[in-house]
């Protein structure tokens, strides 16, 4: 195994476990509104895994290969390590007001610094970096398509769902601050 294809390795190890772990402990609390949510966690945990393991597969009995030479792997590689890395960087800086499921807590206030200054859900901009890394990584073309587009439509629906909550909750301001940031790509979507 090549020291690249040991670091992919371990890299969806990290992947795995790290959203494993938001999804066991990064819960709301039992004080939480919990009636937003709209199954968008259950979608979520189907859209991901399904997509990870179509693309795997599909890598293997397909050959459509999305560039020639290694160089799309490494591209790949370093997307789904800023990917795990930054989620990881944005839930922290959330603190207690991240959950996996959409909650909106008691004392919740809009994040509008750092990432959030430029865009509304960096956490899931970040995600989505790590499964289009994947099928960059694994340079095939259905690959690309099965790794990011179950997970990205399952985000376009969980920020829906979100952002409804969000204007529920903070009317006015909420909606003067979507008009100035972007949903996923700064200064583009």
């Amino acid at each position: 195994m090549t020291a690249l294809q040991t670091l992919y390795v371990m890299s969806m190890v990290a992947w795995f476990l790290s959203e494993f772990f938001y999804k066991n402990m990064l819960k709301s609390g039992k004080d939480d509104k919990k009636d937003k949510d709209k199954s968008t966690l259950n979608i979520l945990w189907l859209a991901i895994p399904f997509s990870i393991a179509a693309a795997v597969m599909i890598s293997n009995l397909s050959t459509l290969p999305i560039a020639h030479g290694n160089w799309i792997m490494y591209v790949g590689e370093t997307f789904i390590l800023i990917g795990i890395i930054f989620r990881f960087i944005i839930i922290r800086s959330l603190g207690r007001y991240f959950t996996v499921d959409v909650t909106i807590k008691e004392d919740h206030k809009i994040k509008k610094e750092g990432f959030y200054k430029y865009l509304r859900h960096p956490s899931y901009a970040f995600s989505l970096l790590t499964s289009l890394g994947l099928g960059l990584y694994l340079n095939n073309w259905m690959s690309l398509v099965f790794a990011f587009v179950p997970p990205f439509l399952a985000f376009a629906y969980r920020i829906k769902i979100e952002e409804q909550a969000l204007v529920e909750r903070f009317g006015e301001e909420y909606i003067t601050y979507r008009k100035n940031t972007k949903k996923l790509i700064p200064f583009i979507f």
